[in-house]
C-alpha cells in the first residue's frame, strides 16, 4: 500500500506544481501582454483554451489524489481537531477558490477573444487571474508546510 500512497503523492505534487505554474504564467505573463495589446486574439484564444482545459484536468486530479491522501492520512477528528487538519481544510477551500477564479477569469478572457478583442477582455480577466495566482501560491505554501 505504501507504493500506491507514494505514487498518489507524487502525482498530486506534480499536478499542483504544474497547475500553479500555469496559473502564474497566464496571470503574470500572458494577461499583461494582452492588456497592452501585444498579442493577437487567435493564438491567445488557443492558449487560453488549452490553459482552461489543463486547469480543469488539474483541478480534478488534485481533488482525486488529495481525497485519497486525506482519506488515508486523516480521520474526521484529526481533520477538524488538529493544526495539520486545519491546514488541509484550508487547502480544500483554496482549491475551490482557485478553481472558481480560473474559470471566471478565463471565461471573461475567452468571451472577448471570441469577438476578436484583446485589451478589454484582458482587463476584465486580470483581477480574477491575479487572485487565482495568489491562491495558487497560497496552496503551494500550505502544501510545503504540510510536507
Amino acid at each position: 500500500m505504501a507504493t500506491i500512497d507514494t505514487a498518489v503523492n507524487a502525482i498530486h505534487l506534480l499536478f499542483a506544481g504544474l497547475w500553479a505554474g500555469s496559473v502564474l504564467f497566464v496571470a503574470r505573463g500572458l494577461v499583461p501582454e494582452a492588456r497592452d495589446g501585444n498579442l493577437d486574439a487567435t493564438p491567445l484564444r488557443s492558449l487560453v483554451g488549452r490553459f482552461r482545459t489543463w486547469s480543469r484536468v488539474s483541478s480534478l486530479a488534485l481533488f482525486l489524489t488529495g481525497g485519497h491522501l486525506a482519506g488515508t492520512r486523516y480521520t474526521a477528528e484529526t481533520l477538524l481537531g488538529s493544526t495539520r487538519g486545519y491546514l488541509v481544510v484550508a487547502m480544500v477551500v483554496l482549491w475551490v477558490v482557485l478553481t472558481g477564479l480560473v474559470e471566471v477569469g478565463s471565461g471573461r478572457l475567452i468571451d472577448g477573444l471570441d469577438e476578436r478583442k484583446v485589451r478589454d477582455p484582458a482587463r476584465r480577466a486580470a483581477p480574477f487571474l491575479t487572485a487565482a495566482a495568489v491562491a495558487a501560491v497560497g496552496l503551494l505554501v500550505l502544501g510545503g508546510v504540510l510536507l
